[in-house]
């Protein structure tokens, strides 16, 4: 069987704002050293799925300079992670939405002519062999096999729900955030969530895709509009995550997926990484998350004079990184930041080229690429004075972003 594996990349990513303010969704940095498409990218190219379409659209160059960069396979054997941006192939337009993505792009699919196509979004943080799902849903003759994450019933309504029949398998609904959803019939208090990733038997999908494109009152969408449209034709199911087993995976970061869609999960996320016994395990070398990185030298602590010592304590330490006397706790600190005498960070994630200047203190905050904090500057202390000057989340976390000058 031949599979072809597409990742969309073309969202806008609003709900992250500053953080997408230049650059796309899938290129925003997380865990200090990698970029949010790097976790589905590892993923293929650890189930062994080597021939990656990356469709995008919004502020794509620093995420086509980042896959040109570090997703180059070999050619000789026929691999590729390919970038594709929106080309305006039907007509001088943007996509309108998921579907018609891969409407517009379906000259990439005969070009390959697969049996069955792979279609995964770009800005999630979990570990999925692929293979599992791919293996059930040929196993099931079905037309497309939609991935889904248990959760609680009490949150319906903040998820795309797929409602199946008493077998657990065949979808019956698939709707998006109902207030009435009904649980599981194996589980009444669980729903099942879906993940935005699907396996669709080639000539269903290019057959669902020509329909939808000549409905002028289709929003043009795989979730509202595709699947939908399966679910009806009877030949829709479910991939239950829970079932997926990832090499090396322990019974505490098994099953973890996190969708990073606004700034609070953005941040939430990045505190599952810093526990002695995280929740998403980054050490799994059976299981890599892949990712280039630049010549940097190794991370350096240095001073140890009274309290003028330089220190990380429950934190992730990127290579580049100078602590000169200043302290971090809870973090993540990616390449190239300096933190300098008597600075204090807790509970936050600085990106690359972060300055920390003497005595200045940031707490619960992101802060985006090439900032420096000034010299005493106090952040993430009083939120109204900083909504003024920042982003604040509901959640009260502080969010500069890149290349922000900041008065003290």
């Amino acid at each position: 069987m031949r599979v072809m594996a597409i990742v969309l990349a073309g969202g806008e990513g609003k709900r992250l704002m500053p953080l997408t303010a230049d650059r796309a969704k899938p290129a925003v940095p997380f865990g200090g050293i990698y970029r949010l498409i790097d976790f589905v990218l590892s993923n293929l190219a650890n189930g062994h799925y080597l021939q990656i379409v990356v469709l995008t659209q919004y502020k794509n160059h620093s995420l086509d300079r980042h896959i040109s960069r570090t997703w180059r396979l070999s050619a000789m054997l026929g691999n590729y992670v390919t970038p594709v941006p929106a080309q305006q192939r039907l007509g001088p337009r943007w996509f309108a939405g998921s579907a018609d993505a891969l409407f517009q792009n379906l000259n990439l699919v005969y070009d390959e002519l697969p049996d069955h196509v792979i279609v995964f979004g770009a800005d999630h943080i979990y570990r999925m062999d692929p293979r599992q799902m791919v293996e059930q849903h040929i196993d099931s003759g079905a037309d497309v096999t939609v991935a889904a994450i248990r959760q609680p019933l009490g949150l319906s309504d903040q998820f795309g729900v797929i409602e199946t029949d008493p077998t657990g398998r065949r979808i019956t609904a698939f709707r998006e955030k109902p207030k009435d959803a009904v649980g599981l019939p194996d589980s009444p208090g669980e729903i099942y969530a879906s993940m935005g990733n699907y396996v669709f038997r080639t000539q269903a999908m290019i057959e669902a895709l020509r329909e939808d494109a000549l409905d002028p009152g289709s929003k043009h969408d795989l979730g509202g509009n595709i699947i939908p449209m399966m679910v009806k034709a009877g030949s829709a199911e479910v991939y239950d995550f829970k079932d997926n087993v990832v090499p090396g995976s322990t019974e505490r970061d098994r099953g973890y997926w996190r969708d990073v869609g606004t700034l609070d999960a953005y941040y939430d996320a990045h505190m599952d990484l810093i526990s002695a016994h995280p929740v998403f395990n980054l050490y799994n070398d059976r299981w890599p998350i892949y990712t280039g990185h630049d010549p940097l030298p190794p991370a350096k602590f240095v001073h140890n004079d009274g309290d003028r010592v330089g220190r990380a304590v429950d934190s992730l330490v990127s290579a580049g990184v100078i602590i000169s006397g200043g302290l971090a706790l809870r973090s993540v600190l990616s390449p190239g930041v300096i933190l300098h005498s008597h600075a204090q960070v807790e509970d936050s994630v600085l990106m690359g080229n972060v300055k920390v200047g003497r005595g200045a203190i940031v707490r619960r905050a992101i802060v985006d690429k090439n900032v420096v904090i000034p010299d005493g500057a106090r952040i993430g202390f009083d939120l109204e004075e900083d909504r003024e000057r920042f982003a604040v989340t509901k959640d009260g976390v502080v969010v500069i972003g890149k290349n922000e000058i900041i008065d003290r």
